[in-house]
């Protein structure tokens, strides 16, 4: 790899969130995802890329412990499994609970283990980082898919994950609602979250991205710094996948 985080501190020991060792994931005998190895090192939000029907959103899901592997190992700073809460997942559909959009986040606090007493200031502050401030009292499914979008991004977010990931969050979203998710985004960044971002959007990987993983078939063909992926792919299917041409 070139230029990207290290995976180790100075004396040796692992400082990234999340490492991968020979994953595989089948479903009937066909091999779904074949990772020999990456790590995700803190730091660098990287993009996971790679044609429909590559692993993207199955990567994600079993990075956060929905599915487990048919073989192989993930480990989390060295543990088998993450400490509560130190994963979260923001699916491209959201789940909403049939709530406000103030219980929704009151319920996540709770469930995270916040103090009833400390809720409502966290509740004010994440309406406000989310502008949802106004809609706070409103039917949470009744949002516009942008609102929802918020609303699921900021609850992930409350429990003040290590690593968030983030699956398709702006798919058919307007260009306003893509960009108030996208300036999240940078700002969780910012704050020292790990992200890991599936897109089929060049241009906001462009915009966003530190890393690109692709994935073709379940596996990884290139792994590289955003600007050496998008100037200079090496692997032919990265090479096709970025000038239009069709993937098998």
């Amino acid at each position: 790899m070139r230029d990207l985080p290290s995976n180790t501190s100075d004396d040796g020991s692992l400082t990234l969130p999340v490492a991968i060792d020979r994953v595989v994931y089948q479903v009937r005998g066909k091999r779904l995802i074949d990772i020999a190895a990456l790590t995700l090192a803190p730091g660098a939000l990287t993009c996971v890329m790679g044609p429909n029907g590559a692993g993207k959103s199955l990567l994600l899901r079993l990075i956060a412990g929905l599915i487990a592997p048919t073989g192989g190992r993930l480990s989390y700073a060295g543990a088998a499994s993450p400490e509560r809460n130190r994963v979260a997942l923001v699916f491209q559909r959201p789940v909403l609970l049939r709530r406000s959009v103030a219980a929704n986040l009151d319920h996540a606090l709770a469930t995270y283990g916040v103090p009833k007493a400390e809720r409502r200031q966290r509740i004010a502050g994440l309406l406000a980082e989310a502008q949802l401030v106004d809609l706070a009292d409103r039917p949470a499914r009744v949002l516009s898919g942008g609102e929802q979008q918020r609303l699921a991004m900021i609850r992930a977010s409350a429990a003040r994950p290590d690593l968030l990931l983030l699956d398709e969050p702006t798919a058919s979203l307007d260009p306003q609602s893509t960009g108030m998710i996208e300036a999240m985004i940078r700002r969780t960044a910012e704050a020292g979250n790990k992200i890991v971002l599936v897109t089929h959007d060049r241009d906001q990987a462009r915009r966003l991205a530190d890393e690109v993983v692709f994935l073709h078939h379940g596996r990884i063909t290139e792994r590289a710094l955003a600007r050496d992926f998008f100037a200079r792919p090496q692997s032919a299917e990265a090479q096709a996948y970025l000038t239009g041409r069709l993937l098998f």
